[in-house]
């Protein structure tokens, strides 16, 4: 039962991280603009980092004995993270990106939370590195939006 309360944890971060990995590609397809080239690049180093984060948290719940989801609806069932419903200028993007970075950043936390709870140092572990990711990523969106 401890495998199938911090799967399911980790099935919600891995929704979260696997919606905002789609919207991050998105930003990246159809951001213009004066920033346009330094946008695209951050947006591309982005996704790149969240498509390998949702492989190793999916890995993660496979290694505790439980499925990852892997579906569209099944991610839109768990996450908490919105897509973007409309196309959006740059600073809007980044303004949702930022949001979402600090929102992934609260739901890893408590992913941590459930992990510790579980003894489950391996799961804990890569909270941890998720949450610095997050961190990392908000600070540089947070940067760039700075007049």
């Amino acid at each position: 039962m401890k495998n199938q309360s911090l799967s399911h944890a980790l099935s919600r971060t891995l929704a979260d991280t696997v919606t905002l990995y789609t919207k991050t590609q998105g930003f990246h397809w159809n951001v213009t603009g004066p920033f346009f080239q330094s946008l695209h690049s951050l947006f591309e180093a982005q996704y790149a980092e969240l498509g390998e984060a949702a492989d190793e948290i999916a890995e993660r719940i496979r290694a505790l004995g439980q499925l990852a989801p892997g579906s569209f609806s099944e991610f839109s069932k768990l996450a908490t993270i919105q897509e973007a419903k409309e196309p959006l200028q740059w600073r809007p993007m980044l303004q949702a990106l930022l949001k979402d970075h600090e929102t992934l950043a609260q739901s890893a936390h408590q992913t941590w939370t459930a992990a510790s709870t579980a003894k489950d140092e391996a799961s804990a572990d890569l909270m941890t590195r998720r949450i610095q990711a997050h961190e990392k990523a908000a600070w540089m969106l947070r940067s760039t939006l700075q007049d």
